[in-house]
């Protein structure tokens, strides 16, 4: 079966559900007898084998096992595992969809704001801390002063991408009550540091990316000398790889080192355009940036950008680790 999303809105959280179309006449006539709906709903609850389905509707288990054939073959549920259970083989079936429907071609219209981003579980994951109860972000976005300052004595120039990473944000949570994009200078001299925060911006131009380096597990090399601070790219902990291109940078999503109970997620470069392909990277590319994310781990990437039109400006990016 097809799958697509239902979305319904309850009060002012929109709610969204995959649902499965059925397309065959045939297949809907399998799926609506009385016994077959009962064995729906037990298998959109929790996985189940035929002979504990029957145990829990109490009749004989060839019954049921007539209707589970014709469920699977109309596509409603599939099997979820298999187990051996006293010598036999014992299949778990489970419904493909909590929601059926069936659909005519016409009457689409279309959405103001679009949802498919807010839909997607790994998109749920990465960004669960920063949404709070009423569907608002919850947290700080943190970008470089743009006057000299740090041991750098830089003047940051990409605070400016906070802007593309927030219409991205807008998709799928609302914007906060308090005013939730700050200098790194001020969130320093304010104390906000235990915070759910967005660093944009590498160690050379904010300082809570700077202060933060050491706990990621991909790093800026930093090294102090009679001269100053010497910069020489990002360093890979897990490959020991280095990467020292103006247009390479990192996404990273780890605990607070100040409180543990938050999130810090990290968008930094090289240089100012490094910062801007991590931005890219997760506005235009956030499937391939994601693809080896695991709910609520510690996590990290390193982005790679590209000039592909050769306009002189990012426009697409890889992910080498």
């Amino acid at each position: 079966m097809n799958k697509k999303l239902l979305l319904q809105e309850e009060g002012n959280q929109q709610e969204v559900k995959e649902i499965a179309v059925v397309q065959n006449p045939q297949d809907l006539k399998m799926m609506l007898g009385s016994l077959s709906w009962r064995i729906l709903s037990l298998l959109n609850q929790k996985a189940m084998y035929p002979l504990e389905i029957a145990r829990h509707l109490d009749m004989h288990e060839q019954k049921v096992y007539y209707h589970i054939r014709k469920l699977e073959k109309s596509g409603a549920i599939t099997v979820e595992r298999v187990e051996k259970k006293k010598g036999a083989t014992a299949k778990y079936y489970r419904t493909v969809s909590s929601a059926f429907c069936i659909e005519f071609p016409d009457g689409y219209k279309p959405m103001q704001r679009p949802s498919l981003v807010a839909a997607n579980p790994t998109i749920q994951a990465f960004f669960k801390d920063f949404i709070n109860k009423d569907g608002a972000f919850d947290g700080k976005i943190v970008v470089g002063s743009p006057t000299p300052h740090g041991p750098f004595k830089t003047s940051a120039r990409d605070g400016h991408y906070a802007a593309q990473l927030t219409f991205f944000l807008g998709q799928f949570m609302k914007t906060p009550t308090d005013f939730a994009i700050k200098l790194d200078v001020d969130v320093k001299a304010e104390k906000e540091e235990k915070n759910n925060l967005i660093l944009v911006g590498g160690p050379g131009t904010n300082l809570l990316t700077q202060e933060l380096n050491e706990y990621l597990p991909i790093r800026f090399n930093m090294q102090s000398s009679a001269q100053g601070y010497l910069f020489g790219g990002l360093v890979s902990q897990k490959t020991g790889l280095v990467y020292t291109a103006d247009v390479a940078g990192l996404v990273a999503n780890i605990p607070n080192p100040w409180d543990s109970s938050k999130r810090v997620i990290v968008f930094a470069g090289n240089k100012a355009v490094g910062t801007k392909a991590c931005v890219l990277a997760f506005t235009n590319f956030w499937q391939k940036t994601l693809r080896k994310y695991q709910n609520h781990g510690e996590f990290a990437t390193v982005i790679q950008g590209y000039d592909l039109d050769g306009d002189g400006k990012v426009d697409s990016i890889e992910v080498p680790e």
